[in-house]
């Protein structure tokens, strides 16, 4: 009951983080929502056990998200477990207790027409403590057509993105190794 809980309140937070997103775009509330369709939800509980030298592994290489959005729960006794890559350098997302980490993922990157980035990110073992991570991921259904908003490609800039579907979109992701260059070059116009 507690796990279906969660995942019934963290789609709910999904949801509303996408509507927060459509207004902050001048769209109406639910354009991502009805764009992205009946939204599949996938949970990853990742476990990384410790390493004594850290530095010959990872827990997951440098990659964005192809989804739409990650809600990711870390584990509040071990920090530096996740890093972004910020201007060249990967630094360190520290667990804050009572919070979240929400990754923009491709999909929204693709909607925005570019004015949300999906974020790289890498995770990354412990030499002596093992770690947990529950991350949520909001997918768009198979067939749902990834399109800029018309509104965001008004006034001399164009779509950056070609449209596709998804399943396209997905299955070019997986389709390659995850750290090459990010995926959603191949949609460029």
């Amino acid at each position: 009951q507690i796990v279906s809980d969660y995942c019934v309140q963290v789609r709910e937070l999904g949801y509303r983080l996408q509507e927060l997103i459509s207004e902050s775009l001048g769209l109406e509330k639910d354009y991502i929502k009805k764009v992205l369709g009946e939204q599949g939800q996938h949970m990853a509980v990742n476990y990384y056990p410790p390493c004594p030298e850290p530095e010959l592994t990872y827990g997951l290489p440098g990659h964005t998200d192809p989804n739409a959005l990650t809600i990711l729960l870390q584990d509040l006794q071990v920090a530096g477990g996740l890093q972004v890559l910020k201007d060249g350098k990967w630094l360190a997302v520290n667990p804050q207790p009572n919070a979240f980490v929400i990754n923009i993922g491709d999909q929204l990157q693709a909607l925005s027409n570019g004015t949300y980035k999906s974020v790289w990110h890498r995770a990354i073992v412990n030499t002596d403590k093992p770690r947990m991570s529950v991350a949520s991921f909001l997918c768009p259904y198979d067939h749902a057509l990834i399109s800029p908003a018309k509104p965001l490609t008004q006034h001399g800039c164009g779509a950056v993105y070609r449209d596709f579907t998804y399943a396209e979109y997905y299955s070019k992701f997986w389709g390659r190794n995850l750290d090459q260059e990010h995926c959603l070059e191949l949609f460029k116009n």
